[in-house]
């Protein structure tokens, strides 16, 4: 009776034992997050939001940010596929970059999801989570039609057009939405590009640099308005538009007798918002991060489980090698009117944060 007893103690331990060690993660998956950069308040947010979502699921993170150096996300990502990461979650510095490091996912049979940046000229992409990044373009444009009550026929403006990054499939699609909405009152005269620089080549802010775009900027007000003003600079994202700000206050926009033109921008980050609340700029899309970061989650989980993940659309991202399956969600236009009952209400920031 004792030898018994013995055994079934063994035996008891041992199962304890394994179910500790399935249940402390023994054997965790483990997800690959690549994102560009910690210079950008909503990367980190993103980085930030995602991982939580994935931990509270269970799965290990690994998470990399390549401050904004092609050859840093690349090493990451390749490091991350030697270590055995089981999906790869990817915010591209330079969407045509990645091929090759993707061929090598490819190999060990480890999918991928793009996040927010298309990833080009790969088959090997699974999913697309993002915004509706035309409508985010058209948010822009709308607003400028509104604020200078163009479509009532008010005009002759003044305007300058800014891009994103050439190497950023979404600044396409920004630059596209917006000039769906623009391009006809500047073909009829009420808006004027007194610089005569409306292509995307053209208006492009390389790695959507903010000091680039104040540079820029610069140049555009000492060779074009002198003894002009200018109403309205189009600014696909609030990096630029704070270089924009920047180059303006600088002349002495900003003042009772020369108010600062409209400004537009995009992501919400905090320092526009605030901002925005002070009178400089005045325009951006709030795209919900956290929101972004719920549906990646979901769809690399449902990868993982061998289920397919919910998408919206089927048609829009072709990335030159395929029609990448995504999800969109919708972006939201902010200002000054607004922007409590959008981002202080939904707790996305707080009256302290603004402060």
């Amino acid at each position: 009776m004792k030898q018994f007893i013995g055994v079934l103690l063994i035996l008891i331990l041992s199962i304890s034992t394994v179910a500790c060690s399935s249940t402390t993660g023994g054997d965790e998956k483990v997800v690959g997050i690549a994102m560009p950069t910690k210079s950008s308040e909503r990367w980190v947010k993103d980085g930030e939001n995602m991982k939580a979502e994935f931990e509270k699921l269970g799965y290990k993170v690994d998470l990399q940010y390549a401050e904004d150096v092609v050859e840093n996300q690349l090493s990451q990502i390749e490091n991350m596929i030697t270590k055995g990461a089981d999906i790869l979650v990817i915010a591209s510095i330079d969407g045509e970059a990645l091929t090759d490091v993707l061929e090598q996912a490819k190999r060990s049979d480890i999918p991928v999801i793009a996040y927010d940046r298309l990833i080009m000229n790969s088959d090997h992409i699974s999913y697309y989570a993002t915004f509706d990044n035309f409508q985010v373009g058209v948010l822009q444009g709308e607003y400028i039609v509104d604020r200078l009550g163009l479509s009532e026929g008010k005009g002759p403006f003044n305007i300058e057009l800014f891009a994103g990054s050439p190497d950023d499939n979404n600044a396409y699609f920004f630059w596209d939405g917006a000039m769906s909405i623009l391009q006809p009152y500047i073909d009829s005269g009420d808006l004027v590009v007194r610089s005569g620089q409306t292509d995307f080549d053209q208006a492009a802010t390389l790695r959507w640099d903010g000091s680039k775009a104040q540079e820029r900027m610069d140049n555009l007000l000492s060779a074009h308005y002198s003894g002009e003003r200018v109403d309205v600079v189009y600014s696909p994202f609030d990096g630029i538009s704070r270089g924009i700000i920047s180059s303006l206050k600088a002349v002495g926009y900003g003042s009772s007798s020369n108010p600062m033109p409209i400004v537009t921008g995009q992501d919400a980050e905090l320092a526009s918002v605030k901002s925005i609340i002070a009178g400089e700029q005045t325009q951006t899309v709030f795209k919900d991060t956290r929101e972004l970061a719920k549906i990646a989650v979901e769809m690399a989980d449902s990868v993982l489980k061998g289920e397919e993940p919910e998408v919206n659309d089927t048609e829009t991202y072709d990335n030159g090698v395929k029609v990448v399956p995504s999800y969109l969600l919708e972006p939201i236009s902010v200002d000054i009117n607004n922007y409590k009952e959008v981002l202080v209400d939904t707790e996305y920031y707080t009256e302290e944060d603004l402060q």
